[in-house]
């Protein structure tokens, strides 16, 4: 048997966060010997804090880690025991899927999936250096549990996935202790590899609310809230949902919370300087919620299970790190929680990050070849962005091995590509979490189309297999055969596709006012396959959109298809601005469509860059 320290592999992936789930998923898949180092492997998966899946803008991005061939969406539908489609009272461009998980459940599911991996192998340990040599990545560091000395795992590539785990310091009223998450140690060490690497570090923070016990909170005093029926699963291979659906509930602060929280600013750890590092602006702390928008007596809060066989509750909207006390006295001001026993109290964490914009599109490193990054550590936050950078390293990583072309999704192909292009085009100043305002190209990456939008990118990479492929298959040419129908008969001297296209229509009502023979092929095309229905009637409500998109579309293709050659030298260019000149250089651009997107690139910059270009080709 060869020893798991003394093989070497194709790709170490450090970290068992969402990222390096997807990162390890991806790779062993792909026929590649993967390891996945992490600190405590029971612990790979884990719902650090809200133990839910999806959103408005997150709820797109895992069914394109689905449609990737990716785990997150299998893994929701697995653990999920409560589904909602968020926004759907507004357009279908712009709902999200989104549900509340059991997060036992779905670690475990997901650790189950990782111990069928032939390709895997896990190792419980601390990565604390990474080798390179010549600019590339040979080795990573690890101080495996067991092992005296550090063992070396050489590698071909190595993706770092750390999460909040790098120097992490916790916060808890005045009271700070070193750790990635709660009774888990901090990653001390690896900061100071990379840095010597060339890979400059930040500070950010992020935090989480306290957990309280179901049997203390008088729900009769709180608004219930149910999920949809029938509730509707992530991934497109999931043929039903099998957990017990459970509700949520709701509650809110009030002016007593607020004066609470007022009056208790000098021990905030957020305002006295103890904290010093930038949160997520748009998921603040209570103390942040109260302070920014003075003029509200009540901030609303989603009480939501941590699972069915657990009495924690997640309490949702009160993001908090004030002292113990502080928080005993806030909770048992909220309506229902009167009486709540807080199993853990909320904290905030500090953690190192790397500035996006030090990555090319692949997520691999300027600085050094065939390392990585992914995931928090690159400035997000939230699983699915984590997740969603985790395979797109994986994926890259291993085109870079087989020396095959990379894989960079466009802005107007994915969310994933909204995302990666946004992070080291502009940096993070704040974590970064996905909106769907941030897609300009939103009308058509929905969440229903993603695998007509992915699928082959997934299947060409080896990521979809067989099965997935034909299902993908199937709904494509049932939608197919609808348009056909649709466009090739007609009512009242319009096409059935245009008459669909009117806001009160539906496929069901058409089929009900055609001939006979036409509305049976319809029904059965329609029973036979609902996902591709869903698809074609919002592309339909969404025509007339979409046909004016795709000339703006096409602009802006023809700008991303115009590479910056490698030999150009933005200084050496003397009629582009100063500012133009630091930033291009920084940056890097591959193309320039991405260099437009720069923050403080104007057209003008663009059209010297297209003829200097030009020129250096003609020579």
């Amino acid at each position: 048997m060869v020893n798991q320290f003394s093989k070497k592999y194709d790709i170490v992936v450090i970290g068992g966060g969402h990222a390096g789930v997807e990162a390890a998923w991806t790779g062993a898949k792909l026929g590649l010997s993967t390891a996945l180092v992490t600190l405590i492997p029971e612990t790979i998966a884990q719902m650090s804090c809200n133990p839910a899946i999806g959103g408005v803008g997150k709820g797109q991005i895992v069914r394109e880690i689905d449609a990737l061939g990716g785990l997150m969406g299998l893994a929701a539908d697995a653990s999920g025991i409560q589904f909602r489609m968020l926004n759907r009272s507004k357009g279908a461009a712009v709902w999200g899927p989104r549900c509340q998980s059991d997060r036992h459940a779905y670690a475990e599911w997901v650790q189950k999936q990782l111990a069928g991996l032939e390709n895997l192998t896990i190792i419980a340990g601390e990565a604390k250096e990474i080798i390179s040599e010549k600019g590339r990545v040979t080795a990573v560091l690890v101080h495996a549990k067991d092992q005296p000395d550090l063992i070396e795992l050489k590698t071909n590539s190595a993706i770092v996935t750390t999460g909040t785990f790098l120097n992490g310091i916790m916060h808890v009223g005045d009271k700070t202790f070193a750790g990635g998450r709660f009774d888990e140690p901090a990653s001390v060490g690896l900061s100071s590899s990379l840095q010597k690497l060339g890979i400059e570090l930040g500070r950010l923070k992020t935090g989480t609310c306290p957990r309280l016990a179901t049997e203390t909170i008088d729900y009769d005093k709180c608004r219930r809230q149910d999920g949809d029926e029938p509730p509707i699963a992530f991934s497109f291979m999931t043929p039903s949902l099998e957990l017990e659906q459970t509700p949520c509930w709701l509650t809110a602060t009030n002016p007593k919370v607020h004066e609470i929280i007022l009056s208790n600013f000098h021990r905030a750890p957020m305002y006295t300087g103890q904290i010093q590092s930038t949160g997520p602006r748009y998921c603040p702390s209570i103390e942040t919620k109260v302070e920014r928008f003075s003029d509200k007596d009540s901030h609303q809060i989603f009480i939501e299970p941590e699972g069915l066989a657990t009495n924690w509750v997640y309490c949702n909207g009160i993001t908090t790190s004030m002292p113990p006390d502080v928080q005993d006295e806030m909770i048992h001001n909220i309506v229902g929680l009167e009486n709540a026993k807080i199993l853990r109290y909320g904290y905030a964490i500090e953690y190192d990050f790397a500035q996006p914009t030090q990555l090319q599109a692949t997520l691999e490193t300027k600085k050094v070849s065939h390392l990585f990054l992914a995931g928090q550590i690159n400035g997000t936050t939230g699983y699915e962005e984590a997740a969603a950078q985790g395979l797109m390293a994986a994926l890259n990583a291993a085109a870079g091995i087989s020396e095959s072309e990379p894989i960079v999704l466009r802005r107007d192909q994915a969310y994933i590509g909204v995302m990666i292009d946004d992070l080291v085009t502009k940096g993070v100043t704040e974590p970064y979490r996905m909106f769907t305002s941030r897609a300009e190209h939103r009308l058509s990456l929905r969440a229903d189309n993603a695998d007509r939008r992915l699928s082959a990118i997934g299947r060409n990479a080896g990521l979809v297999d067989d099965q997935r492929w034909k299902k993908f298959s199937q709904k494509q040419d049932t939608l197919n055969r609808l348009l056909e129908l649709l466009k090739t008969n007609r009512s009242d001297s319009k096409s059935l596709w245009e008459l669909l296209q009117r806001p009160e229509m539906s496929l069901e009502k058409i089929s009900s006012k055609s001939r006979p023979e036409l509305a049976k092929e319809l029904s059965s095309l329609a029973s036979g396959n609902p996902q591709a229905v869903e698809t074609l009637e919002i592309d339909a409500r969404y025509a007339g959109y979409l046909e004016k998109q795709l000339k703006v579309l096409k602009q802006v293709q023809e700008l991303d298809s115009k590479t910056i050659p490698d030999w150009l030298e933005y200084h050496s260019i003397s009629h582009l601005r100063h500012e133009a000149r630091e930033k291009l250089t920084q940056i890097q651009p591959r193309s320039l469509g991405q260099a437009l997107r720069i923050s403080g690139i104007t057209p003008a910059d663009i059209t010297v860059l297209a003829v200097h270009i030009a020129k250096g080709m003609s020579k």
